[in-house]
């Protein structure tokens, strides 16, 4: 019998996998489809940057700091709290990265200085959190101000007196080696002047994921992959996820559900320095004040516009760093191309909606605003200089729109929670 019951379970591991190839396999042609899309609009518009390899690799650049922070939000509101403070624990990394830089000579010191700068506000999040139970949107608020006023302080106190350095910004910080895939470079970057359908804007992505790359930059793309087998794949990530979702029962388990928040809000806070150290370090090469322009609350928008998973956040960054560096790459023309990118996308999340998801309402309203869209498209030559500047914030606002449908946040995520209490 017990022969029997276990042959007849064997067959149940063929469907998982099977789910698992599909979904690379949906990803994967949802990323074609999106190139194919590019490159038409390309063609039609003449806006070569929208794919050039200058524009992907200044977008990966810019979605770096957002996606770290992003993960940091991740590894907080998985253990069930709410970090709204991301913003204040970049400040204090990017004051910390250019500090230790320069203090030890080396932007790799600075890289650690800027990770423990925000580890710190971390700490204090979840001292007030967890130990006192102050409200997690009062407590964030407060470290992010408290971020802006101690570095204005410390830049009175250590950076007023060197060479290039004043009130409100460092001296240069030494900069971080980058690299690239030998003997590729050249061949790509002629093929994507070609202006090929398809091949060139292929091309172009190649070379900027492949040339003069940051080693900071790589650091951060691994950190996707490792916080995913972390919190998914070890008993480690299971003990913290349940915290997130039931403290209660996780605590009836023998989990020190204290200990587990602290340590999730800890690497959240180190996550969110670290991106702060990437734009005083990588991105400027240079500390000022308020250069983090409140890429802390665009990473929590990608973290939710991700359903607080590392993959989905990731390209929640990307889409935010690539219509970002649209604005310095042909400006009000690469956003108008983006216009008619914009209009495709609606139109096929319209035909999803209504043959797949059987939704007729939804996917009405979804067709008209792609219609209106394609209107502005067609009846414009480009886009106003003033308009470029908001394109990042605006497509946020609309993923997150057209994304509010299917998200699910840890089910305890910002309540309370005391060691002992009553289910």
């Amino acid at each position: 019998m017990t022969v029997t019951g276990l042959s007849a379970k064997a067959p149940a591991a063929p469907p998982a996998a099977r789910r698992l190839t599909l979904n690379w396999q949906v990803a994967l042609l949802g990323v074609l489809a999106l190139l194919v899309m590019m490159s038409l609009a390309r063609v039609v518009t003449g806006a070569n940057d929208i794919t050039s390899g200058g524009t992907i690799g200044a977008a990966i650049g810019l979605a770096v700091p957002i996606g770290l922070a992003a993960l940091g939000g991740l590894w907080s509101e998985r253990s069930g709290v709410v970090n709204i403070g991301l913003e204040g624990m970049m400040i204090l990394g990017t004051w910390c990265g250019a500090w230790g830089a320069l203090t030890f000579g080396t932007p790799w010191a600075g890289v650690i200085a800027g990770t423990i700068g925000g580890a710190l506000g971390g700490l204090l999040h979840a001292v007030a959190t967890v130990t006192f139970g102050v409200d997690h949107i009062i407590s964030g608020v407060a470290i992010t101000l408290l971020g802006q006023g101690v570095t204005q302080y410390l830049s009175k106190l250590v950076f007023v007196g060197m060479k290039g350095g004043g009130e409100t910004q460092s001296p240069r910080i030494p900069p971080i080696e980058t690299i690239s895939v030998p003997g590729i470079g050249t061949p790509l970057r002629d093929l994507a002047n070609t202006h090929v359908f398809l091949l060139s804007d292929l091309a172009g992505v190649l070379y900027g994921v492949t040339q003069n790359v940051s080693l900071f930059v790589i650091l951060a793309i691994l950190l996707v992959p490792l916080s995913f087998y972390l919190l998914w794949r070890t008993a480690f990530g299971l003990r913290l996820r349940s915290c997130g979702e039931s403290p209660v029962a996780a605590e009836s388990l023998g989990v020190n559900v204290y200990l587990y928040k602290y340590l999730a809000v800890v690497v959240s806070g180190a996550l969110a320095g670290l991106g702060g150290a990437f734009l005083s370090i990588v991105a400027a090469g240079i500390y000022r004040e308020g250069q983090t322009g409140g890429r802390g609350f665009i990473g929590l928008a990608a973290m939710i516009f991700g359903n607080w998973r590392p993959g989905g956040l990731a390209g929640g960054a990307l889409l935010f760093g690539y219509t970002d560096a649209l604005q310095l790459r042909q400006g009000g023309t690469s956003v108008h191309a983006l216009l008619l990118v914009v209009a495709m996308l609606l139109a096929a999340f319209a035909v999803y909606q209504l043959v797949r998801q059987q939704r007729g309402r939804a996917a009405l309203f979804t067709g008209i605003f792609a219609v209106l869209v394609f209107a502005v498209f067609a009846t414009t030559d480009t886009v106003p200089e003033q308009f470029t500047s908001f394109t990042p914030h605006l497509t946020t606002l609309l993923v997150l729109s057209l994304a509010s449908q299917r998200l699910r946040m840890p089910a305890t995520d910002g309540l309370p929670y005391r060691k002992g209490q009553a289910t």
